[in-house]
């Protein structure tokens, strides 16, 4: 039995984005100038953000974190199709498997809760000015980045442990260019009842909170703008008719003036 596992668990085919031999090379050239584009982008990102002392404020801090992020979810998934692509090979070992998933996970978790948080960030800034400082002070943001990569850790961990805990068949194939959750559940071998639950659990919390969170800042944001511009929008028309009747009240005065030197002459 354990000889059995041995191989069950050595390792797995991942199909990629074509199986044509003349696209490879195209591929190939094509997600290396994407990932170094990406890389650079956001290393250029963190280098202005770190020397400028004028970006040292709540937006860009989340900002450089979520550079470096950006750059650890590319090189978590692109460096290894590379290297398929190169070589024309298609193998990737259980134990890298796993890690790709993981740390994918744990780089979208916290992707999204960055995001989530620059939303409510802007929120702050346009619908509550005053208290802004006081609501992003450096402790807030410094805790909620690190509350963040805890709460991913664990999450990720507990996935990978129920993930270990399938079998699968002997070079299961996977149609993907990475190690995807989703994908690896459909070719378990076992029931993967437990780990299909906690996905969707997990779920919630990577998707569907952060958007909510999104929406509703965003909503907040363009509701503010617009009772500004209706604001402004009925002062100007105040100003307006408080012209016009002051023009008005200085006519009569006028006409009056000019009726009386007319009938005194």
């Amino acid at each position: 039995m354990e000889e059995e596992n041995h191989t069950v668990l050595s390792q797995f085919l991942l199909l990629g984005l074509s199986e044509d031999p003349e696209l490879q090379p195209v591929l190939f050239g094509l997600f290396l100038s994407m990932y170094l584009v990406t890389v650079l982008g956001n290393l250029l990102i963190l280098l202005v953000v770190s020397t400028d002392s004028h970006l040292h404020t709540p937006m860009y801090f989340f900002l450089s974190n979520l550079s470096f992020v950006d750059i650890s979810f590319t090189s978590t998934t692109i460096p290894k199709m590379l290297v398929n692509l190169y070589s024309q090979s298609k193998d990737i070992s259980y134990t890298e498997c796993l890690s790709q998933v993981y740390f994918f996970l744990m780089f979208l978790g916290v992707d999204n809760s960055l995001l989530t948080t620059m939303a409510f960030d802007r929120f702050v800034a346009i619908c509550h000015p005053l208290n802004y400082t006081v609501i992003m002070n450096p402790r807030l943001c410094v805790v909620l980045v690190l509350m963040y990569w805890l709460l991913m850790f664990w999450i990720s961990l507990i996935h990978i442990l129920l993930l270990n805990q399938l079998n699968f068949p002997s070079c299961t194939e996977i149609p993907h260019f990475f190690c995807e959750l989703a994908q690896l559940l459909k070719v378990a071998g076992s029931d993967a009842l437990a780990n299909n639950i906690f996905t969707y659990v997990a779920t919630a919390r990577l998707c569907v909170i952060p958007m909510t969170g999104i929406l509703f800042s965003y909503a907040q944001i363009v509701s503010s703008l617009l009772r500004m511009s209706s604001t402004e929008s009925n002062l100007r028309n105040k100003d307006v008719k408080g012209t016009l009747g002051d023009s008005s009240a200085e006519q009569p005065l006028v006409l009056d003036g000019s009726l009386t030197s007319e009938l005194r002459s």
